[in-house]
């Protein structure tokens, strides 16, 4: 599943304007490419720069564009309960068969609090749920005891585990409910976690190279190891290099180079520094993208 960027144009600014028709080739572009779901505007489609209004617009865009060729995943995360309801009961209204929720972020909530959030989202807006846990941007972590406590509720199916720890799998699998959904939020981890008992991923790298991750996600899911690994091993320079600062610069930079999407990214973002450009420039060569 692919974390979907945010195309928008007018360089940097505070308000880069969203570039719609990019938005829907880019969607036509991972239907083409086999990609299962598009997660959209999530922590890589620049959720924390869009006010409430433009993200629930950007989601609805998203789904008029899809038209159900696609499953679709909305990033409806908040700091804010009361905002995280509002995003989901729009997401809803709008077509989406899930949601992602990230962790309440800046606040640092107890393990009681994202207990009490989750419950409260998921009890306020009957769609399915996932859980997003990425302590290195939130400030707070979801351990899996009280993953396994939400797991309880019917209507929370799943979580994404970035924090890159493969023992975590295994944990989450002894606590959580049978069937709850385990998918990786780690790029450069990600064939080892499916490989662990993992279900799949929401991939940046998926930006860039949607065919690939498909691939490698599917044979690693079959057992067919090796032949992951080759597939992989192309990836590596894109898991790493697109953080060579906070994502979603590189990934955005990347995507401009590919002809995909013009430069347009928000304030406090800012477009990728030049000594990094070269790096990510191999990263894309490695992975057979020419740019």
């Amino acid at each position: 599943m692919v974390a979907l960027v945010t195309p928008m144009r007018g360089g940097v600014s505070p308000d880069a304007p969203v570039d719609y028709p990019r938005l829907q080739q880019l969607i036509d572009f991972h239907i083409e490419s086999g990609t299962d779901a598009i997660v959209a505007v999530g922590t890589t489609g620049e959720s924390a720069t869009l006010d409430e209004d433009e993200h629930c617009e950007v989601l609805r865009r998203i789904a008029a564009f899809a038209a159900g060729r696609i499953p679709l995943i909305a990033g409806t995360g908040a700091n804010s309960t009361v905002e995280a309801i509002h995003l989901t009961r729009a997401a809803k209204e709008a077509g989406y068969g899930a949601c992602l929720l990230v962790t309440p972020y800046y606040n640092k909530p107890t393990q009681e609090g994202l207990y009490l959030h989750h419950k409260a989202v998921a009890e306020a807006v009957d769609i399915p749920q996932i859980l997003y846990n990425v302590p290195g941007r939130t400030a707070c972590d979801l351990l899996p005891e009280t993953a396994g406590r939400l797991s309880r509720i019917p209507n929370i199916i799943g979580i994404k585990e970035a924090t890159g720890d493969l023992t975590r799998v295994a944990r989450l699998q002894s606590l959580c409910r049978a069937g709850f959904l385990l998918f990786s939020g780690d790029d450069a981890t990600t064939l080892d976690f499916i490989l662990a008992g993992g279900h799949g991923t929401i991939s940046v790298t998926a930006n860039c190279a949607p065919r690939a991750m498909h691939e490698m996600c599917s044979l690693a899911a079959a057992g067919r190891v090796a032949e992951a690994r080759a597939i992989d091993a192309r990836l590596a320079g894109l898991h790493r290099d697109l953080f060579v600062e906070a994502n979603p610069i590189p990934v955005k930079w990347a995507m401009a180079r590919m002809g995909r999407m013009e430069e347009g990214i928000r304030l406090p973002l800012t477009w990728l520094s030049p000594q990094h450009h070269e790096t990510v420039r191999q990263a894309l060569a490695q992975a057979g993208i020419a740019v």
